[in-house]
C-alpha cells in the first residue's frame, strides 16, 4: 500500500511521526510537503493528495494542518475523497470500516505525536467491509449527493 502525505507549516510538526507509523506498518509513501515551517496555502497539499489517490498513485493519504480541519474541508472538495478529521484512535477505525475514508486529517496543534502515532497505526490496519450493506448504501447515497452537487 501507498501512502501519500500532505502537510502546510501548522502540521509540520507531527509529519515525522506520521512517516514514522506509515513505515513501521510496513508501507510505502509520497511525501507531497510542505518540508518547513514557512507559511504556505493548505488547499494546495489537500489537492496533492487527494489527486494522487483519484489517480490511482496511492491508496490512502494522511493530511495535517493545525487542527487538522481546513485541510480536510479541502480535501473532501474533490470527487471520490472522502476525508475524515480524526482525534482518537476509534474515530480512525470508525472512518474506515464504515465510510470508507481514503484520507484522514490530523491537527498538530491539537494531537500529540503519541497519539498521532496510534490514530495512523489504526487507520492503516482497519478494513472497509464492501458486503456490509447498510454502509455501502450510505456510501453511495454521499456519491450521489457529490454527483448532483457537481451537476448544479
Amino acid at each position: 500500500m501507498i501512502i501519500a502525505i500532505g502537510c502546510d507549516h501548522g502540521g509540520i510538526a507531527l509529519k515525522d511521526t506520521v512517516i514514522s507509523a506509515v513505515n513501521d506498518k510496513g508501507y510505502q509513501y509520497i511525501d507531497f510537503g510542505t518540508y518547513d515551517n514557512a507559511s504556505v496555502d493548505y488547499p494546495d497539499y489537500a489537492e496533492k493528495v487527494a489527486k494522487a489517490i483519484l489517480e490511482g498513485k496511492a491508496d490512502k493519504g494522511i493530511l495535517l494542518c493545525g487542527t487538522g480541519i481546513g485541510i480536510s474541508i479541502a480535501a473532501n472538495k474533490f470527487r471520490g475523497i472522502r476525508c475524515a478529521h480524526v482525534t482518537d484512535k476509534f474515530s480512525a477505525r470508525m472512518c474506515v470500516e464504515h465510510n470508507n475514508a481514503n484520507i484522514i486529517a490530523l491537527g498538530a496543534r491539537i494531537t500529540t505525536s503519541e497519539d498521532a502515532y496510534d490514530i495512523i497505526a489504526k487507520y492503516l490496519s482497519s478494513v472497509f467491509d464492501p458486503t456490509s450493506g447498510r454502509h455501502v448504501a450510505r456510501i453511495e447515497k454521499i456519491t450521489s449527493i457529490e454527483n448532483q452537487t457537481l451537476k448544479n
